[in-house]
C-alpha cells in the first residue's frame, strides 16, 4: 500500500511516526509523510531511511491558530489544502493520522476520496493541553476547552477505520469513554529499536566527564508535569549523603525558567546540570554515565495512562529507574522488577528511594539487568509492533 502519514509538525526527529514508517517500509508498503517546514531552506522533499518525506510551508502564525484548532477553523481549513494536494499527488492508498490536532483538517480533505484511516493517538491530548502554560492564564484559559478537545477526539476514534495507541490503561480509557468495538483499537507501544542500544556509538568525553558521580539521569521533555521539581527538592536532600551526587537534565521546555530558578533559590548549582536539548544519538552515552534514571512523572489522567519513551531508552542499557506511582509506569516497573516506585511529588519517598539504590549496588545491578531482559526479550519494537503490521495488512487485503 501507499500510505500517507500526517504529522503537523516537523520531521525529523519524532521516533514513534520514524519507528512505524520504518516497519512498514520494511514490510513491504511504501510510507510518504507529510509534515511542516518553517526554514525556507529545508529540503520540499527527502528521502530519510526509506521514507518519503513531503513537507509543507508553514509559519508562525499557523502555529498559533494551531492551539485553536477547535475554537477557529482558520487551522483545519489551511491544513485540508496542503493534506489534499498530499494525498492525490502521492496517490495515497489509506492514511495515517498522528494524532487530534490535525484529524478535523484531515478528514476533510478525504470526504471525497473515502480512504481508509488509522488513528494514531501518541497522548490523551485533551488531559494533556490542561496543563499547557497558555492554558493557565488569559486568554488562552478563556478561548481553549480541553472539554471541546475531548468531544473532538471522541468524535475522531468513531470516524477512524483503526485505532492505535501506547498503551493497555489507554485502551480501557478509550473504549470505557468511546463504548468503540474493543477490536477497532490496537496497542502499539512507545519502545527502541534494537539498534539503539546495539549500534549505539559512545561519547567518552561524556563518560570521563561524570565517571566520578552519582549520576540521576532524566531525559526528555522538562514540562513541570514531567515532576523534576520533585527530583531537584530531592537533591537539596540527598547532597549531605551522596556528595558526589548530579541530576543530569537532558531536555527543556518553556518551563525551564521555574526549575532553574528553583536550583538558585535552593543553590545546587554544583549539583544539577541542565544540558538543555541533545542530540538523540547522544542519549546512550548520558544514559551510559548514569546510576539511577528517572520518571518523576506527576500523576494526571494522561500520566496514568501512558509510559515515557525514556523508560524504554533507559533500561535498554540495564540502569535501573526510580519513577512515581503513575498507574501504568507504576505497573510496569513492578511487573518487570526494573526499579522502584516513589510517591508522586512526595520529596521523602524520592529521597529514600534513591538512597536504597545508592547504597545497594547489587540491587541497581539486578533491577537494571531486569528491565534489559525485559526489552530484549519482549519489549523492543522489533516484537511490539506487529499489530500496526496487522492493521496494515488486513487493509491492503480490502483495497
Amino acid at each position: 500500500m501507499r500510505i500517507g502519514m500526517i504529522l503537523d509538525k516537523t520531521f525529523p526527529p519524532d521516533p514513534r511516526v520514524e519507528n512505524e514508517a520504518i516497519s512498514l517500509i520494511n514490510g513491504g508498503h511504501e510510507v510518504f509523510l507529510f509534515c511542516l517546514k518553517y526554514k525556507s531552506q529545508e529540503a520540499d522533499k527527502e528521502k530519510i531511511n526509506n521514507i518519503s518525506v513531503c513537507r509543507y510551508s508553514s509559519n508562525k502564525l499557523e502555529y498559533k491558530l494551531s492551539a485553536l484548532v477547535f475554537t477557529l477553523p482558520f487551522y483545519t481549513i489551511l491544513m485540508k489544502k496542503k493534506i489534499l494536494h498530499f494525498l492525490i499527488t502521492n496517490k495515497i492508498d489509506a492514511i495515517h493520522i498522528h494524532d487530534i490536532r490535525i484529524a478535523e483538517a484531515v478528514n476533510n480533505a478525504n470526504k471525497k476520496l473515502k480512504l481508509p484511516t488509522v488513528l494514531d493517538l501518541h497522548d490523551n491530548m485533551p488531559e494533556i493541553i490542561k496543563f499547557y502554560p497558555h492554558l493557565q492564564k488569559f486568554p488562552g484559559k478563556q478561548i481553549i476547552s480541553p472539554k471541546k478537545w475531548k468531544v473532538k477526539e471522541e468524535e475522531f476514534i468513531n470516524k477512524a477505520t483503526n485505532v492505535i495507541t501506547v498503551s493497555e490503561e489507554f485502551i480501557e480509557e478509550v473504549v470505557g469513554r468511546t463504548k468503540i468495538k474493543k477490536e477497532k483499537i490496537k496497542l502499539v507501544p512507545n519502545t527502541v529499536q534494537k539498534a539503539f542500544y546495539k549500534e549505539a556509538v559512545i561519547d567518552n568525553s561524556i563518560i570521563k566527564k561524570y565517571k566520578d558521580q552519582f549520576v540521576i539521569l532524566y531525559l526528555g521533555d522538562t514540562a513541570i508535569r514531567r515532576g523534576l521539581l520533585t527530583a531537584i527538592d530531592a537533591i537539596d536532600e540527598l547532597k549531605s549523603k551522596i556528595n558526589n551526587i548530579v541530576l543530569l537534565i537532558v531536555g527543556e521546555s518553556t518551563t525551564d525558567i521555574q526549575l532553574e530558578q528553583r536550583v538558585k533559590d535552593l543553590q545546587l548549582g554544583n549539583h544539577v546540570d541542565f544540558l538543555g536539548w541533545q542530540e538523540v544519538g547522544l542519549f546512550p552515552s548520558y544514559i551510559q554515565a548514569s546510576s539511577i534514571c528517572i520518571s518523576p512523572l506527576y500523576r494526571n489522567k494522561q500520566h496514568d495512562v501512558a509510559y515515557a519513551n525514556k523508560l524504554f531508552q533507559y533500561m535498554s542499557f540495564a540502569k535501573p529507574v526510580l519513577v512515581s506511582d503513575a498507574t501504568a509506569q507504576k505497573k510496569l516497573i513492578k511487573r518487570t522488577k526494573s526499579g522502584l516506585v516513589h510517591r508522586e511529588r512526595d520529596v521523602n519517598d524520592f529521597t529514600n528511594k534513591v538512597l536504597e539504590l545508592y547504597n545497594n549496588k547489587e540491587l541497581r545491578n539486578e533491577l537494571g539487568n531486569n528491565g534489559k531482559s525485559f526489552i530484549e526479550n519482549e519489549f523492543c519494537w522489533e516484537r511490539v509492533s506487529q499489530n500496526l503490521m496487522d492493521i496494515y495488512d488486513e487493509l491492503s487485503v480490502h483495497k
